[in-house]
């Protein structure tokens, strides 16, 4: 893999959650590439096996749920006992559902439109657990064992729909939007503990679980992919590496000691954009 830039972090334990999803692989990659001991948490072991395969430096992959605290408890005490003590967090593991996602992008009163009236309370409930709930559950789990160790730091990912929500995913948006509120209450609880908190906010980049959004079944694009290249000033999507620069300077010992509480968006300019 080709960094944007150099971290030493040898002898460093990384956490990394939704390491088996696009953008997750590549942060999990990153750290094994610096150096780090990296611990892989999620539910579907074949898939990190796979991104494992593609890894250059020491990874392994321990199941656990975000949403479900004693299974990332679980995979504490096996990191723990593998590894030792984690120095890193990324809390990479979130999605939407189906279930909390409208067809319609305004109300227009159409019959037997999914809209706002029809998104189902289980799907909305998965949606907030596994972005927010995920987010907070994980950092219980790991940041008892980071404290007072140099360098140790906690990066979540959230969004561009954190800022602006986007039509038909409210409650993603919501929960993307949590997230950077947490980084903030977090950054400021653990300042004197040593270990700081910062978050990365994705503009867009093509997932598996956008890509329904985003281009048809014949792979031509959408008009919601207008919208959004329309809005983007760099009038493209981001390529999942273009991510690595902001994540590894969060994680760096040194380049962002003195950084806590703050959340960098990678968008393309998509934040900065006005629409005119």
């Amino acid at each position: 893999m080709d960094l944007p830039f150099a971290v030493d972090l040898t002898g460093k334990t990384a956490v990394v959650t939704g390491g088996t999803g696009v953008l997750g692989s590549y942060f999990a990659r990153a750290l094994a590439a610096c150096g780090a001991r990296v611990a892989i948490i999620g539910r579907n072991e074949q898939a990190a096996r796979d991104v494992i395969a593609g890894i250059r430096g020491e990874a392994e992959f321990f199941r656990g749920d975000v949403t479900d605290k004693a299974s990332l408890e679980a995979a504490r005490a096996e990191i723990l006992s593998r590894f030792g003590n984690p120095d890193i967090l990324v809390n990479g593991a979130g999605g939407n559902n189906p279930k909390a996602t409208t067809d319609d992008e305004t109300f227009l009163g159409t019959p037997g439109a999914k809209d706002f009236f029809a998104l189902e309370p289980d799907g909305m409930k998965q949606v907030f657990d596994l972005n927010y709930h995920g987010t907070l559950l994980a950092s219980q789990v790991f940041a008892r064992d980071m404290l007072g160790r140099e360098g140790a730091c906690i990066v979540n990912v959230t969004s561009m729909s954190a800022y602006r929500p986007l039509t038909k995913v409210p409650i993603y948006s919501g929960a993307k939007a949590a997230i950077i509120n947490l980084t903030m209450w977090m950054a400021v609880y653990f300042a004197k503990a040593g270990l700081r908190v910062n978050a990365i906010a994705p503009g867009f980049y093509v997932t598996s679980q956008n890509r329904a959004l985003l281009f048809d079944a014949q792979g031509n694009p959408t008009p919601r992919t207008g919208k959004i290249l329309r809005a983007t000033p760099m009038d493209r999507f981001g390529e999942p590496e273009e991510l690595l620069g902001a994540l590894l300077f969060l994680v760096s010992p040194k380049a962002s000691r003195f950084v806590t509480g703050v959340t960098i968006p990678v968008d393309g300019g998509f934040s900065a954009y006005a629409g005119v």
